[in-house]
């Protein structure tokens, strides 16, 4: 029995969302708690699961909000370290009028990349279920050996490990550079949640089911989630063993003659609002509910009635999240994605 259900690594920062205009007509922007780890972490919390955060803040008035919305949304903060040293990463956003949005980010540097392999709390990465880390966490060399670091950790104490590249080209020096920590990702993750433009970036490939068969090509990755906006969401997921569990797989150096493969393909449609007014956090979103249902069901017992559910689940939720200024705060409860869901019913 693990404490956490998952522990995410990575950034928490201030997304400043556009709201409206001054009398002057300048843009007004909101200070938004933000950082996609955290939202997929607060989702969790909704629906009633147990998390903690690894990460690094300024000991500035953005980190203390930061802090302090994190224990008033119930997410464990005894590994957020607060650095009187360097100040907290701030990110404006543009929203276009799709929901869309692009981003500015103030890290240069900023408090997120400066998280420390030293300050990790190892006890946290060894009691938990679930390891979530995304690719922010990479982009500089000490925070990447922090987010190597605890991979392992996570790793050997028996931990599914839940990747989800959050491609963000402006943090990169290159693009090269981004295509190789996301590789490396690959190669540890047990779970991938992967969106539509990254699948097609990393491989090449516009059709989204080739993309998926070369990637799996080079990266044995179970379960992998497709989220592709407005045209809903995919599950590609490979139901490993029979006779033998995830875990024993892993520590199998040459298992081949006794694994059975069943590959399964489902998708589910998107549940579209006519309020959207912004799409920051939606994927987050997205992913924390496929999250809350691997903890449901265990990563080794998927079928394709369950990842319809899954996906359904997880696309209700997105859909009500594009209708909120920002995310972490907002999440929704189960039962309200679940009314939604009735709705289609």
């Amino acid at each position: 029995m693990k404490t956490y259900d998952v522990v995410a690594l990575g950034e928490l920062l201030i997304d400043f969302t556009e709201n409206g205009t001054s009398v002057q007509g300048n843009p007004v922007y909101e200070a938004n708690p933000g950082g996609a780890p955290c939202n997929v972490l607060a989702m969790l919390n909704k629906a009633g699961k147990k998390t903690a955060f690894i990460g690094k803040v300024g000991q500035d008035i953005f980190g203390k909000r930061l802090k302090s919305v994190l224990e008033e949304t119930g997410i464990d903060v005894s590994n957020l370290i607060m650095d009187a040293d360097v100040r907290t990463t701030l990110a404006f956003v543009e929203t276009f009028a799709d929901g869309d949005r692009d981003f500015s980010f103030y890290r240069n540097p900023g408090a997120d990349m400066m998280l420390r392999e030293e300050e990790l709390h190892a006890d946290l990465l060894q009691d938990t279920r679930i390891f979530h880390f995304g690719t922010l966490s990479m982009t500089h060399e000490e925070v990447r050996k922090a987010t190597k670091t605890a991979i392992r950790i996570a790793k050997e104490s028996g931990a599914f490990i839940s990747f989800d590249p959050n491609l963000r080209e402006p943090l990169w020096r290159s693009l090269d550079e981004a295509k190789e920590q996301v590789a490396y990702g690959l190669s540890q993750c047990d779970i991938l949640k992967i969106s539509d433009n990254e699948i097609r970036w990393f491989t090449g490939e516009e059709d989204f089911d080739t993309g998926i068969a070369k990637l799996r090509s080079q990266y044995d990755i179970p379960l992998i989630m497709l989220s592709m906006g407005k045209d809903g969401s995919r599950a590609y997921y490979r139901n490993r063993i029979v006779g033998c569990t995830a875990q024993e797989q892993r520590e199998a150096e040459d298992a081949s003659d006794k694994l059975h493969y069943k590959d399964l393909r489902v998708e589910a449609a998107p549940f579209l609002q006519e309020n959207t007014i912004e799409t920051t956090g939606a994927g987050d979103t997205f992913g924390g509910c496929c999250l809350y249902h691997v903890l449901k069901y265990g990563l080794d017992n998927f079928d394709e009635e369950k990842l319809k559910e899954m996906l359904t689940f997880a696309n209700a939720a997105a859909s009500i999240i594009t209708t909120r200024k920002g995310a972490l705060r907002v999440m929704p409860e189960v039962a309200e994605v679940e009314r939604l869901m009735a709705k289609r019913d």
